[in-house]
């Protein structure tokens, strides 16, 4: 009575086993279905499972005090003719599953992901000899530390609290990867755990930086933790994974802004339904405002606002200093929705602005107050450029979803690599 279980692979039409996902679920099943087969007529599946020890091999190191290199995969091989493995299951102390695959034959299992080095794994090995009566074996063994210091460690944002439902998450790691097999390693550590569950991918902003956004905002209500598994993990030979502080997201409400640049009003939309229809003015010629998706990075109640900070000299006919209240951040370079009392009589009409969208003071108090972090603000009709994707904020947005696809170093194809720099982050 065979229990090795086997799935197809789509891509080779062969028979390929399940991957470490799971495998805790069919040792249960395999456990299960032995008590199941309990009678009274001697058959040999009815005994509990009998020790597998003499009937398997693996290359973890042999003998007390000895370490397993943490830079080669790990094998369980089936050492006898007769029997053959029917499922692996490796974990190290923290939690971390080691994924790895099964030949068909059930004659060998090989690790498919990186050894976690200074770390103690369990190795529990279900088997059956040829009669089908089930076997188990458990190993344990400790891996060597890092022959190098170096280590990669990753900071990610935002930080833990309550976002719109634009909010990128983002992965700033200290040493720069630009291999695309190493930047896999990387990426593969860096995970996302989202519930509801949601499509999501990293894309890689530069050889230091990763965006995770969903393929449509995350749903109103979503929990995110963002954690990494990359600790003590091999990127190269000079390279090793390193710390990383967890963060904790919850979404809230679906905030989006639409500014008419051509009919001069903002709109604001919550969870779809119009909340507020306000009169504004947007950049001028010359000046006009970016067009696109943007995500709000900030809040400031005062903020000083000086036409040199964009490049515009002193005392020249466009030149300004003032002082701007209820200013909500969409830009580095120093785009805002703000309060605009000296345009009032311009708002609704006309776009007079170096680019920000004004407004009254009390329709920027009451904007101010109801949006957060992640909302979103989305300029359309404008005869500016389209907001930037990275370097400026977030302009994740703009990108499509198979373009934001082809920037993981898990997919097939040339990822994209836009180059990123923080612009001045003075006002505009």
């Amino acid at each position: 009575m065979s229990r090795t279980v086997f799935s197809r692979d789509p891509g080779s039409g062969g028979p390929r086993t399940r991957t470490t996902v799971g495998r805790t679920l069919l040792a249960l099943a395999l456990g299960a279905g032995a008590a199941a087969c309990v009678s009274d007529d001697g058959n040999p599946l009815a005994a509990a499972p009998y020790d597998a020890a003499d009937q398997i091999s693996f290359s973890g190191p042999r003998g007390d005090g000895r370490e397993a290199d943490p830079s080669k995969p790990l094998e369980v091989i089936a050492a006898g003719p007769d029997g053959r493995i029917t499922d692996v299951t490796a974990v190290d102390a923290t939690g971390r599953h080691l994924a790895g695959e099964l030949a068909a034959d059930g004659r060998r299992w090989h690790s498919t992901s990186a050894l976690a080095a200074d770390a103690r794994y369990t190795v529990r090995v279900s088997t059956e000899n040829e009669d089908g009566a089930p076997g188990r074996r458990t190993l344990t063994f400790d891996t060597g530390k890092p022959l190098t210091k170096k280590r990669l460690n990753v900071t990610f944002g935002p930080r833990s609290g309550t976002y719109g439902v634009g909010q990128p998450l983002t992965a700033e790691l200290s040493e720069p990867v630009k291999d695309r097999a190493q930047r896999a390693v990387v990426e593969r550590a860096l995970k996302v755990d989202a519930r509801p569950w949601v499509e999501g991918g990293w894309h890689w902003v530069s050889d230091e930086e990763l965006h995770y956004r969903p393929k449509a905002y995350w749903p109103t209500g979503t929990t995110v933790r963002l954690r990494s598994n990359l600790g003590g993990i091999r990127i190269s030979d000079r390279l090793w994974g390193g710390t990383a502080k967890p963060v904790e997201l919850t979404i809230g409400d679906q905030v989006v802004a639409v500014t008419d640049a051509a009919a001069h009003q903002l709109t604001l939309y919550r969870n779809d339904e119009e909340v507020k229809s306000i009169p504004v003015t947007t950049g001028k010629p010359g000046f006009e405002t970016r067009n696109g998706i943007k995500v709000v990075l900030g809040k400031e109640y005062f903020v000083r606002m000086r036409g040199t900070s964009i490049g515009i000299a002193e005392g020249s006919a466009d030149s300004y200093d003032l002082p701007v209240y209820y200013a909500t951040r969409v830009t580095w370079s120093g785009e805002y929705v703000h309060a605009a009392p000296w345009s009032v009589g311009s708002q609704g009409f006309a776009n007079v602005s170096h680019g920000c969208v004004g407004m009254s003071t009390a329709n920027a108090e009451w904007f101010f107050d109801n949006v957060r972090e992640g909302d979103l603000v989305k300029v359309v009709n404008s005869q500016g450029d389209v907001m930037e994707p990275f370097g400026n904020g977030f302009g994740d947005w703009n990108v499509p979803w198979q373009k934001w696809r082809e920037g993981s170093a898990l997919t097939k194809g040339t990822p994209h690599h836009p180059q990123t720099s923080r612009l001045n982050p003075m006002p505009r």
